[in-house]
């Protein structure tokens, strides 16, 4: 794939965003983003959006950040939703 070429003349790279939770979880499509600041700001995103996620089964322990040939560039920790403490109807 050829990267996009913004004004000023840089270029947005791909970047593959797979997910670990015991077996890894490919990205096949990926993401373009000018820089890889900008690609582990993404991460960062996923994680949280990821933490809070109810509907999840298997936890995702991390999301990984590779660049496009690859290469690792960063891996953030995905924290697990803390229940929260409260009075239920089983509790009465």
């Amino acid at each position: 794939m050829l990267p996009l070429r913004l004004s000023g003349g840089r270029s947005m790279a791909t970047y593959y965003f797979d997910m670990k939770d015991g077996v890894p979880v490919r990205d096949r499509t990926g993401l373009q983003f000018p820089t890889d600041a900008d690609a582990i700001e993404h991460s960062k995103e996923l994680a949280r959006r990821f933490s809070h996620d109810p509907r999840r089964k298997d936890p995702i322990q991390s999301i990984i950040v590779l660049g496009e040939s690859g290469t690792e560039i960063h891996r953030e920790p995905v924290p697990q939703a803390v229940p929260r403490a409260g009075i239920t109807f089983e509790q009465i």
